[in-house]
């Protein structure tokens, strides 16, 4: 079985994380970031995690019903909320960003432009155009080192752990495969569903079960957390499945990740049913 070692460098300085997006499953998310942080300051990192929050959606009273906003905060936006949640109550100095990622963005550890800075690029969006946008953001010359996918239907999803191709990540064997590069579909803009978000509590109880956001927020928090404890992973990501309460594991394994590929452009249809996997809906 084969293993993946954390970026050395990650472990020496203080790590940028960028997540893109805090409705169900990104509020889920970064509500839990403030314990990864606190579990490597005691673990003697020394700098811990910086957290910034891209999200221009403001709080509708459909959103107080399975995401932490109360109906007195409706009408502002979910990142600044979040955001100064959290840095009141953790003593942090996260910064929210309230606008959507742009076509275009640029993601890059050091870059101090107008662009974004992140080591760690999390994404909780809810259309394949927004997740294209996240693949081209953290590809080509950019220096992202990981990107952490989640997504999820009414009841299942997945979150993948992967390395995107870019000049941080080069071509190797066992360069952890992106959600992207695997489940092309994802990133297709002409598969999204333009319905409109639900606007009322019920309707936003049909499209999703209350807790699937958390549990693939939790799995996905886990999944770091294991990387900066032990250094390693022995998987990538899995696959969640609330109505048999099945789980499975993306292992790291290059014969599967070609298998999935060939799977995944040939037949996404009957691979989706296989995996019991998203169909891109992440809020």
């Amino acid at each position: 079985m084969e293993t993946h070692r954390i970026h050395p460098e990650l472990l020496d300085r203080q790590v940028r994380v960028l997540v893109v997006g805090c409705g169900g499953t990104g509020s889920a998310v970064v509500g839990g970031l403030p314990y990864l942080h606190q579990s490597l300051a005691a673990h003697g990192h020394p700098g811990g995690l910086h957290v910034t929050v891209v999200d221009s959606d403001t709080i509708s009273p459909a959103n107080c019903v399975r995401q932490p906003f109360a109906r007195s905060e409706i009408g502002l936006n979910k990142a600044i909320v979040l955001v100064n949640r959290l840095n009141l109550f953790w003593g942090l100095k996260w910064e929210a960003v309230t606008a959507h990622l742009r076509t275009g963005t640029f993601i890059s550890r050091s870059y101090s432009g107008d662009d974004l800075r992140a080591h760690i690029v999390v994404g909780c969006v809810d259309t394949r155009a927004a997740r294209a946008t996240i693949r081209d953001a953290v590809g080509k010359w950019s220096t992202v080192s990981y990107w952490l996918d989640l997504g999820n239907n009414a009841d299942s999803g997945q979150f993948i752990l992967g390395e995107p191709l870019n000049d941080r990540n080069r071509r190797s064997n066992l360069r952890l495969r992106s959600a992207a590069e695997l489940y092309s579909e994802i990133v297709d803009p002409s598969l999204d569903n333009d319905g409109e978000p639900s606007c009322s509590a019920v309707e936003s109880l049909e499209r999703q079960e209350p807790f699937v956001n958390q549990v693939l927020a939790q799995h996905a928090l886990a999944l770091m957390a294991r990387l900066f404890r032990y250094g390693e992973i022995s998987y990538h990501g899995g696959f969640v499945n609330l109505a048999t309460g099945a789980t499975s594991v993306l292992r790291i394994d290059p014969q599967g990740w070609r298998r999935t590929r060939r799977l995944s452009k040939h037949n996404p249809t009957v691979r989706r049913g296989q995996e019991d996997r998203s169909n891109g809906r992440a809020n």
